[in-house]
């Protein structure tokens, strides 16, 4: 709740007098002390979140927002650190703020602290996504900062040679037409559905179809071109031809996909409805297998769980993919299937973050200092990438390197997919899994974070 000066109270309720940045440590841990020996009853507290190293060092400390410096302490110049949040199971959990949130991101608003909203979700328009977010998050938002599993795509409508904004895509996904419409706000011209395909051709799925509601009519187009028929299209140059092949987020319809996606897999240079004479032809490499001009296959996320409204997680779109590669493997004998994927724990998800969150810094520099000084401002040195799935967001951030040479420090909450109690636990988090910390929630990584940077200064 906000007082009359734009803060929120729990933010002006403790001040501490005007430090160096090298004390700023030791007064924010003589604060976590404080809060952790005063009485519950005798708190004013956003989130009471404790937190340890992964090593499995336990530090009896707690943060809450009103324990962190002010505006008056720290100036509004935004500083050389920034944060990556996911969302589902970080910020939000069916829907609704995971308490802490939205003080946190408010929090980092009012102090001028860069952060990036990067997620595996998917499905709708990045303006759309961000105005549901606001609202459920009581938080102004923007696209500036904000990254879905599928926006990198946009880069693949960029001008040269491999541009693929004019040529003929499948799109995939929850809802395939929202899909479409995704695709063609990137700049892809010519999209197509496996609904388009079972319109237009319903034989291609000869089990009882799903047209209604997964595949309403209303939301078909005509095909571009016909499917390619023996004795009814045999020009190929008339025929449809594919030209890669995007799942955008977790498919509903799994049947129908697997089978539309595999027949392209399998076609002669991406013509559905053909056959290449090259599979299994054991002289070739790979024995053939998509080594004819077959589409590339991209997928946007490889979470293979999600947190949900029931109390185990749930598939995401990384069981999809991982049906779509057994499938392709029984057909192969064995075959790994030749994909592109993306999301997080792809570095190319994490470079793409990267350049959108130094993006969004500069123009939060250039607001403050004005164009002719926010050039010379210095890189962004850490990013603090907080998530809850150790196979995605730890991973994601323990591999990533930057060329630009900012650190990425994985910080692991308590409130989504990963829970002790659940699957390995901590036996989980060995190697590229184990995060620099483990903390209850958003609001403690954050103020685990500012510790770490000893940030409190004027």
């Amino acid at each position: 709740m906000r007082g009359s000066g734009g803060v929120p109270r729990a933010l002006r309720s403790f001040r501490v007098p005007t430090i160096k940045r090298n004390h700023a440590g030791p007064l924010l841990r003589a604060r976590a002390r404080e809060i952790v020996t005063t009485p519950r009853s005798g708190r004013l507290t956003t989130c009471l979140p404790s937190f340890h190293r992964a090593a499995g060092c336990e530090f009896n400390r707690a943060y809450s927002t009103d324990g962190w410096p002010t505006p008056e302490q720290t100036g509004t110049t935004p500083p050389s650190f920034a944060f990556a949040f996911d969302i589902d199971g970080v910020l939000l959990h069916v829907a609704k703020p995971i308490p802490g949130a939205s003080e946190t991101l408010q929090y980092l608003q009012d102090h001028n602290i860069p952060f990036i909203l990067l997620t595996n979700g998917g499905g709708k328009l990045e303006a759309d996504r961000v105005k549901d977010l606001s609202e459920k998050l009581g938080v102004s938002l923007t696209t500036d900062n904000f990254v879905q599993s599928h926006t990198p795509f946009r880069q693949l409508v960029a001008p040269g040679p491999e541009s693929l904004r004019d040529k003929t895509i499948l799109v995939t996904g929850a809802d395939a037409n929202k899909c479409r419409l995704i695709a063609e706000s990137y700049g892809f011209r010519n999209v197509v559905t496996p609904a388009d395909i079972l319109h237009a051709h319903p034989t291609i799925w000869p089990f009882e179809p799903l047209h209604d509601p997964v595949h309403p009519a209303v939301y078909t187009r005509p095909l571009p071109r016909p499917i390619y028929t023996p004795g009814v299209i045999d020009n190929l140059s008339s025929a449809l031809k594919v030209d890669a092949i995007f799942v955008f987020n977790d498919p509903r319809d799994w049947a129908l996909d697997i089978q539309v996606i595999t027949d392209l897999l399998l076609s002669k240079q991406g013509y559905l409805g053909t056959y290449s004479t090259k599979n299994d032809d054991h002289s070739l490499p790979g024995c053939g297998w998509q080594q004819d001009g077959q589409p590339p296959l991209y997928f946007s996320n490889a979470d293979l769980f999600w947190s949900t409204g029931f109390h185990l997680p749930r598939f995401g779109q990384g069981a999809f993919q991982a049906a779509v590669a057994g499938v392709w493997r029984r057909i192969t004998g064995g075959h790994e299937l030749q994909r592109r994927a993306i999301g997080k724990p792809y570095g190319e998800t994490y470079r793409f973050a990267e350049q959108v969150l130094n993006s969004h810094r500069h123009e939060m520099l250039r607001r403050h200092q004005g164009n002719h000084r926010h050039e010379a401002v210095g890189a962004l040195k850490c990013v603090y990438m907080v998530g809850d799935n150790p196979e995605s967001d730890i991973a994601g951030a323990n591999e990533y390197v930057s060329e630009a040479g900012t650190e990425w420090k994985s910080v692991l909450v308590r409130t989504g997919v990963w829970s002790a109690d659940h699957g390995r636990g901590h036996e989980q988090l060995k190697g590229k899994f184990k995060p620099d910390m483990i903390v209850d929630d958003v609001g403690s990584a954050v103020g685990w974070a500012l510790e770490e940077e000893e940030w409190g200064t004027v």
